[in-house]
């Protein structure tokens, strides 16, 4: 079976929406190729770059700031609210997170989305989008699913279909302007490092300096750093929990990817807004959500209860 087999025709008017609703328009590709080949290349001059020229602490803190600021966006807004609800917002948070996840450059947010619910609904099988197990089981097919998984996919000419499977932001006006808005969050997360470090540097240098490390180093960090999550994290770590994938938990990307790296427990109880459950696990995006919920900006948080735990530990 292959993925045409799943391409559905276009249903009746009561009938189930298909699975796609399209191509990737010619355009759409281009940027694709664009925001992956540049920050690659980038950070493959980081060392000649950095052993004549080095980094500031400007460089340092936009690179912190917008590192964090655009991951959390993406860990805490595109995946664990807008995805999965895992907690309630309000307006200005639901906003704001929308954007910050924007701005990390990994799609539009309602696109963003699809993906990921589609790839929760075939998770590890015929249908998931980045499955590194599409292609077997021999250390061939895992090679070659491993890069399908982490980079591969994105280049898939055929969109998930909105209407399926985001009915809920398709009719929320304030994320669908947001999403509209995606080529001015790009514009922003790119050049607004460059604006600030040569404002607080007063130099050209100082500009192209925060360019290089904040933006385009930055983007190819936590591009990769995301992308580990749908290769690495269902090929390699523990397995502490039932799930009816091969998810798993792999700590060494923990902290770097806001605790998703906890993606075992992620895929045996998907709306639960904290992932790192066990002793030792960090899990910065759950302490953020925690934040918002004192700060009454989050309601209705899903914390996962001990009970349930229990229940989903199979090495206990």
């Amino acid at each position: 079976m292959t993925l045409l087999d799943e391409r559905s025709p276009a249903p009746s008017a009561d009938g189930p929406k298909p699975v796609f609703e399209g191509t990737k328009r010619r355009g759409e590709q281009a940027m694709l190729y664009l925001f992956v080949i540049v920050p690659f290349l980038a950070f493959a001059a980081i060392i000649p770059v950095a052993w004549g020229w080095g980094m500031s602490w400007t460089d340092v803190t936009l690179l912190v700031i917008f590192y964090f600021g655009t991951g959390f966006g993406i860990t805490v807004g595109f995946h664990r609210l807008f995805t999965h609800g895992s907690f309630k917002a309000n307006r200005g948070l639901r906003i704001g997170l929308a954007i910050a996840g924007s701005m990390a450059i990994e799609g539009p947010v309602i696109r963003w989305v699809a993906d990921h619910r589609r790839h929760h609904a075939f998770s590890d099988r015929e249908g998931d989008p980045h499955s590194p197990w599409r292609f077997g089981n021999s250390a061939g097919a895992l090679a070659k699913g491993f890069w399908f998984a982490h980079l591969g996919w994105l280049f898939d000419i055929e969109h998930t279909n909105r209407d399926k499977y985001t009915p809920d932001l398709m009719s929320d006006p304030d994320i669908r302007l947001v999403d509209r808005l995606f080529p001015a969050w790009v514009l922003v997360s790119v050049f607004s490092p460059a604006l600030i470090g040569g404002l607080v540097t007063m130099s050209w240098g100082g500009a192209l300096s925060a360019f290089f490390w904040a933006s385009l180093v930055r983007i190819f960090l936590l591009h990769h750093v995301t992308w580990s999550i749908n290769s690495v994290c269902h090929m390699i770590g523990e397995r502490p929990f039932a799930a009816r994938d091969r998810s798993a938990n792999f700590w060494p990307l923990a902290i770097l990817s806001f605790g998703e790296s906890w993606h075992n427990m992620h895929h045996a109880d998907p709306t639960a807004a904290r992932h790192g459950v066990l002793r030792g696990q960090i899990d910065e995006s759950a302490r953020v959500i925690w934040l918002f919920e004192k700060l009454g900006w989050a309601t209705d948080v899903r914390w996962p209860r001990p009970e349930r735990l229990e229940k989903l530990r199979v090495d206990a």
